[in-house]
């Protein structure tokens, strides 16, 4: 919903994009260890793009020890009403994949993806100014069975970008 440098990313049409996108089974869980904001939707424009901005401020990719690439992942979870919907406070952790026994710095946390099914949105074209306009695509699609429990955006090493929802089996 925002891009690296903490600015909104959501264009201003009405009508959500059409987006494709596919399955996959994600057959074990992913760990990431990154800085957490709390907040809900409501405050999303004013809390999200300074948590971006301390992300880039303070080196926090660099300080992640055991990382097993460069990907950068935002992890929406801790839902107020996981499994129903992400209306309430959330967690927004941004960081990076681990080991599940890698350390955890000072001043971050450790959340875990659950294994599961999911959905994958490829930001197409990979740029930051869409990710916004495919969050909005994929709040419309009403007819995925989404569990609210974590989802993830995923800036790739080598400028892809995607979305990942988790589905109810």
């Amino acid at each position: 919903m925002f891009n690296l440098q903490g600015q909104r990313s959501m264009s201003n049409t009405s009508t959500p994009p059409a987006i494709a996108h596919h399955f996959v089974v994600q057959p074990d869980a992913i760990t990431v260890v990154g800085i957490e904001l709390r907040t809900s939707n409501l405050e999303a424009m004013q809390t999200i793009p300074p948590h971006w901005q301390r992300f880039g401020q303070e080196g926090v990719l660099d300080r992640i020890s055991g990382r097993v690439d460069r990907d950068v992942l935002a992890v929406y979870t801790h839902f107020a009403h996981a499994g129903r919907d992400n209306t309430g406070l959330y967690s927004l952790v941004i960081g990076a994949q681990v080991a599940p026994d890698a350390p955890v710095p000072a001043g971050m946390v450790r959340v875990v993806v659950p294994a599961s099914r999911r959905a994958v949105f490829p930001v197409l074209p990979a740029h930051l100014d869409r990710v916004g306009p495919v969050w909005g695509a994929v709040w419309a699609q009403t007819t995925l069975p989404k569990t609210f429990v974590a989802e993830y955006e995923r800036y790739g090493a080598q400028g892809d970008i995607s979305i990942s929802i988790g589905l109810a089996h």
